[in-house]
């Protein structure tokens, strides 16, 4: 029994560290980096939001409003064009790289 709670404990601290780096990954692979910046915090016009060290389920709010066509305020047009491109798991990694950023 000790040896099961060991491996699903093992395996639930793999998950989290490979899904940061699949986020790191998504963030470079879907273009953020473009618009928000390599770290989040310099954007590409004064107007894009700062999303470094954003609350993840805000995160992923947003980023699923703005992909199923809730949100159409401010600049969610020009994400509207990128967001299809992201499955929903894609959006839940993104959100999690996204708050742990300093």
């Amino acid at each position: 029994m000790k040896t099961s709670t060991f491996l699903a404990a093992a395996l639930a601290t793999l998950a989290c560290g490979s899904a940061q780096a699949d986020g790191a990954t998504l963030y470079a692979e879907k273009t953020c980096l473009a618009c928000h910046g390599k770290d989040g915090k310099k954007t590409l016009l004064p107007d894009y939001p700062k999303i470094a060290g954003q609350n993840a389920k805000y995160a992923e709010r947003q980023m699923l409003d703005i992909k199923n066509g809730v949100r159409t305020n401010g600049n969610s047009a020009a994400m509207k064009g990128i967001m299809h491109l992201v499955s929903d798991q894609e959006i839940k990694e993104l959100a999690v790289f996204l708050s742990k950023l300093k």
